[in-house]
């Protein structure tokens, strides 16, 4: 994963596995710049999920543009609210803010399945 150690990267796999697994929800992640505009990017890797993507939560990251977007399926959106999300994705980019790219992944990774978990 661009941007992090490879150790970081593993924990943030453990996370994406841990958030599913407690969750149900498919979780996905991507670091990199947009192809278009970032929401849409952001869309279009969400849909590229086929007939996992109305289960599915993608986190996109544009290091570049420092940018981030948060995208929920149909069936995800009744357990994440756009407002638990806008809070995550806020307490995430201050991370990003202060360097910290792997502790706000895994924070942002870690409270979106929790707030999935709590509304099962």
């Amino acid at each position: 994963m661009r941007g992090l150690t490879a150790a970081q990267a593993d924990d943030i796999r453990q996370a994406l596995h841990t958030a599913e697994r407690r969750s149900g929800l498919r979780f996905g992640l991507f670091i990199g710049e947009p192809v278009g505009g970032r929401r849409h990017f952001a869309e279009r890797l969400h849909a590229a999920l086929g007939p996992d993507a109305p289960d599915a939560v993608v986190i996109f990251v544009d290091l570049t543009g420092r940018g981030l977007e948060i995208v929920t399926g149909a069936n995800a959106r009744r357990r994440l609210s756009d407002g638990a999300c806008r809070l995550v994705a806020m307490s995430m980019a201050t991370a990003f803010s202060v360097g910290d790219l792997a502790g706000g992944l895994l924070y942002g990774i870690a409270a979106l399945g929790e707030h999935a978990t709590a509304r099962r």
